[in-house]
């Protein structure tokens, strides 16, 4: 069995049970918050936005300066089109045949007529858009529970479902076992400049929530999972009742300060 497969299947069945046991959300509440990690999240919070504010946001700013906007979504343009392959595998995982097709012609005609991907002509002449599809949203299409809530170490936001998935989703692109070293690894530069880009893109928002929330912890909280069941198609907003979200009358204080 070539290695892809091998340790692909291995992967799969592993965190596949890592998954089946996650403990889903509170029963008659779709849209509730199951966070029995609260505790250890925090804690966990509190660093990613300590790394924010000391690396990630003053390096999103200088990138900013020195990057055009053309440069950046050609950066972006390459990142997604390396990435396509692994997504393709979860459009077949997911029985997303049309989503599969769509991604292959867009994987063929922007590594031709895009340059290795640097331009998007499949969406931008012939409108064919990514179906994005991860591992994550796999295992929900399979029926595995959403589980609790965390908050992933320099990733942030997550569910026990999709940080499985996550870390299947390391495995599930043939091009890092297909391509030689050190083109394998271009994918994942090009994913953290596009993150970079992100985070100056949208620096004004993520500003807003890690630092002007009364209670950054609970407002990520509630985005990301508001967020992430409306991708999945679910209800992101019945029934979810946030405890934080009404019980500071000032928007600019913590509660949880000493």
């Amino acid at each position: 069995m070539h290695p892809f497969f091998r340790t692909r299947a291995a992967a799969v069945a592993a965190l596949v049970m890592v998954a089946g046991c996650s403990v889903p959300g509170p029963e008659g509440a779709p849209g509730g918050i199951h966070d029995p990690y609260e505790a250890g999240n925090r804690k966990v919070h509190a660093f990613n936005r300590g790394i924010d504010r000391a690396v990630l946001r003053p390096v999103s700013h200088g990138y900013g300066k020195v990057a055009t906007d053309d440069l950046q979504v050609a950066v972006g343009n390459v990142a997604t089109n390396l990435a396509t392959p692994g997504i393709m595998v979860n459009n077949l995982l997911q029985g997303d045949i049309p989503g599969f097709g769509k991604n292959l012609y867009r994987l063929v005609i922007n590594t031709t007529l895009g340059i290795g991907g640097i331009f998007d002509p499949a969406a931008e002449l012939g409108g064919v858009q990514l179906a994005d599809a991860d591992f994550g949203g796999t295992l929900a299409k399979w029926g595995f529970p959403e589980g609790a809530y965390l908050e992933l170490p320099m990733m942030g936001p997550s569910t026990e479902r999709d940080a499985a998935g996550k870390l299947v989703d390391f495995f599930t692109n043939p091009l890092s076992y297909t391509l030689p070293s050190p083109e394998r690894h271009v994918g994942t530069v090009a994913r953290v400049f596009d993150r970079v880009g992100d985070r100056e893109r949208f620096g004004d928002t993520i500003d807003s929530v890690l630092y002007d929330s009364a209670d950054s912890y609970a407002q990520s909280r509630l985005i990301y999972l508001q967020a992430r069941r409306f991708e999945l198609g679910g209800d992101a907003t019945s029934n979810y009742d946030d405890p934080y979200s009404s019980s500071v009358t000032d928007p600019y204080e913590d509660p949880y300060a000493e």
